[in-house]
């Protein structure tokens, strides 16, 4: 009776698995005069495939701007597919990139960090192929998006997550935008989803510090634009507040919004428009398209 009930609860479980894994998400709208890529393989690492999709315009006569666009879900769950909203980057003339990386399940820290290094590295190293100017990369995410966004830009050249992937050049993106990221996992070790992802190295103080994102910036590090909910239950607020007040010490451009009362990215239609048209404004001030 017990093996007769396990097994059901067993093919229960692996049929929740496989719906989960057959979500169906609307497909990115894109202009007819782009060319799509979906599920390019930009990196293998023990029978793992990097994904990465893809849009890109190959017509136009000078190089594009790209933006990377990095899922979010606490480094445990979460899909690239799950990304679809990028028309205002087509409309802005941007070509976009939308990657996924290994989730804890398959790798703990700092899998996820190695993984984005690679996809960025990829753009650099197909730049000409895909008509792209890798002087105006934008790396966004959200939340743990958010952070993987911060650790790819503000490491810069420095190759201690690039174990898996090299680039002989300066790596340099031109602006980051990070979305309610988190930015110090010291003070979040408690987290279930930040313990979980740190694994076995959960004490290890040091490389706590080399996995968060505020340890890196220096006077060279790229302009960044933050947007953060005051009342976010799940990434503290001031982990947003001391990013900022780090960057302006250091006399990094940087654009904090707060959104009043918002939560972790709920936030209200007028919400998002306002981060929409200042984002599009910080953007505007540093790249041209």
């Amino acid at each position: 009776m017990i093996f007769k009930y396990g097994l059901s609860l067993y093919f229960i479980w692996i049929f929740a698995l496989s719906f989960a894994q057959q979500k169906d998400y609307k497909p990115v709208k894109f202009p007819e005069h782009y060319t799509a890529q979906i599920d390019v393989i930009y990196k293998e690492i023990d029978g793992w495939e990097g994904r990465i999709d893809l849009y890109t315009n190959n017509v136009s006569d000078k190089p594009t701007p790209i933006v990377l666009n990095i899922h979010g879900g606490g480094w445990n769950h979460g899909e690239k597919e799950s990304q679809t909203g990028f028309g205002s980057f087509f409309k802005n003339g941007y070509a976009v990139a939308n990657v996924a990386y290994r989730l804890v399940d398959i790798a703990p820290a700092p899998a996820a960090i190695e993984d984005i290094r690679c996809a960025l590295i990829y753009l650099y190293n197909n730049a000409k192929k895909l008509n792209i100017d890798t002087t105006k990369i934008v790396v966004i995410g959200g939340s743990a998006g958010g952070h993987l966004a911060l650790m790819a830009g503000l490491l810069g050249d420095n190759t201690t997550y690039d174990a898996d992937c090299t680039y002989d050049g300066k790596l340099k993106v031109a602006a980051i935008i990070n979305k309610y990221g988190l930015t110090d996992l010291k003070p979040l070790v408690k987290s279930k989803s930040v313990n979980r992802w740190l694994g076995k190295k959960i004490h290890d103080i040091d490389f706590i510090s080399s996995v968060s994102p505020i340890n890196y910036v220096t006077k060279k590090s790229p302009p960044i634009f933050t947007v953060h909910g005051d009342a976010d239950p799940i990434v503290p607020y001031k982990q947003s507040v001391k990013l900022h007040k780090i960057l302006i010490d250091n006399k990094v451009t940087s654009k904090f919004l707060t959104i009043p009362n918002g939560k972790h990215g709920k936030f209200t239609e007028e919400q998002n428009k306002l981060y929409s048209s200042m984002m599009w404004e910080f953007l505007k001030t540093i790249i041209s398209t």
